[in-house]
């Protein structure tokens, strides 16, 4: 994962370390192929230690991913999270995230 978004084109694997021991990451990408979607940044993947919890970490990860893409000239940042994650939707939407623009669609392939 880290060799595929390291910080190349548009792609960033962030990491948390407190006393050289490994505490939270987190994981995005631009992209702009959505139907009519302009560049923007994506996370879809933040994972902070249970033991260090509400102490600040994944705020500032989401923080520092958020500067990443506003240095490369992105203006949004966009997630999505299933409907009964409430530890994500909450962390989500205490960083300002709220309801976008597009919903989501599926079918499952075997339904005929």
């Amino acid at each position: 994962m880290f060799e595929r978004y390291g910080g190349r084109n548009g792609r960033f694997f962030l990491i948390a370390e407190r006393d050289q021991k490994f505490i939270g990451f987190i994981i995005g990408e631009v992209r702009a192929w959505e139907f009519g979607s302009p560049p923007c940044g994506w996370i879809f993947a933040l994972g902070v230690d249970p033991d260090v919890r509400l102490g600040g970490v994944a705020s500032r990860l989401f923080e520092s991913i958020c500067g990443k893409f506003s240095e490369i000239g992105v203006d949004m940042v966009r997630t999505m999270l299933p409907v009964d994650d409430h530890l994500n939707m909450s962390f989500f939407r205490s960083q300002g995230m709220k309801g976008g623009p597009f919903i989501q669609l599926e079918k499952h392939l075997t339904d005929g």
